[in-house]
């Protein structure tokens, strides 16, 4: 591991000036991603700055009736938190997806919405990747990509988003919270992730240098019945072969429903939504809404069975919400 300086903050404003004037300077969470590309030479950073000791921890209510979740809180902590559970029990579910329980302790919901891709070729600076080094190529779009994305990648990067929590967030219309040394920020998570296009590398929407200080959940997102359910390898401490986070409203037709490992950002099902919106909430009606999200679906050679996949976990969880509502 190539030799790095480290240090503490205990204030946002001292941990955005010791970023800010070192060149390469990363934030350090819990370490549970970082520390890993590091070991494998992926990612290489000059200074550490520890964030885990800012005063940005717990969960408090929001003005409007949802959540605020601040950005060092453990996703553990998150996760079991009553009012998390209460009203956005896809949230809980989908955090507890993650990972194992000792990871859960250390990683931050700050953290957890930076992870990068767990692509093969990302993780091995032997191989072309253009997330890594821009203009290298990429060698899963011609290579091994069983597990790579269905929706919105390019000749440029066919990677996925491999984040549980983010996908929940997602299908809650969740906003992202920061801080520059020029003032405070927000970021809707529908525009936090930026489309691959040709600059794979840039993969957020964050201004230079910004700290991610909190996560707010919308009072009109509250959802009691929401699910969170996760297709993976194997049955535990495995990244998303596909999932989805949804709710549904039975006496309208309103769904909210984002999927994950199917695209480079958590995915808004916004097609499907758009079907069931008004209309009978019958099986019918869920399998159309699965194939009209579906049908912008554009597998790669290796990959399709994903789109069989989504459509079923979309039909399967939209059944269960709708049998849950009535009973």
């Amino acid at each position: 591991m190539k030799e790095f300086a480290y240090r503490r903050a205990t204030q946002v404003r001292d941990a955005l000036t010791l970023v800010a004037e070192h060149d390469g300077a990363r934030y350090l969470g819990g370490g549970t991603n970082l520390v890993d590309l590091m070991k494998d030479g992926v990612e290489t950073p000059g200074r550490l700055v520890d964030v885990r000791f800012l005063p940005l921890d717990g969960v408090r209510e929001a003005a409007d009736g949802g959540l605020v979740i601040g950005a060092t809180t453990t996703n553990s902590d998150a996760a079991a938190h009553p009012e998390v559970r209460r009203r956005y029990p896809a949230l809980s579910e989908a955090m507890l997806a993650g990972a194992s329980g000792q990871l859960r302790n250390m990683a931050t919901v700050g953290g957890n919405l930076l992870q990068r891709t767990r692509c093969a070729y990302f993780a091995d600076p032997s191989q072309a990747c253009n997330k890594r080094v821009p203009g290298s190529g990429c060698a899963a779009v011609a290579g091994e990509h069983h597990n790579h994305a269905i929706f919105d990648w390019s000749q440029h990067c066919a990677a996925t988003h491999p984040s549980d929590m983010a996908v929940a967030l997602a299908a809650f219309d969740a906003v992202v919270h920061y801080e520059t040394l020029d003032g405070a920020g927000e970021i809707p998570l529908s525009e936090f992730y930026l489309p691959v296009g040709d600059t794979p590398e840039r993969e957020t929407a964050l201004p230079p240098g910004a700290l991610i200080t909190a996560v707010s959940l919308p009072g009109s997102a509250i959802s009691p019945r929401s699910r969170y359910r996760k297709v993976r390898e194997r049955a535990s401490y495995a990244f998303a072969t596909v999932s989805i986070a949804a709710d549904l409203d039975v006496r309208t037709g309103a769904a909210r429903i984002a999927l994950g490992g199917v695209a480079s950002r958590p995915w808004r099902a916004r097609r499907a939504e758009a079907v069931l919106l008004d209309g009978p909430v019958t099986a019918g009606r869920f399998r159309t809404a699965a194939d009209a999200e579906l049908s912008a679906a554009e597998p790669l050679p290796g990959n399709g069975y994903k789109v069989t996949l989504a459509r079923n976990l979309i039909v399967a969880v939209l059944t269960e919400l709708a049998d849950r509502a009535r009973s």
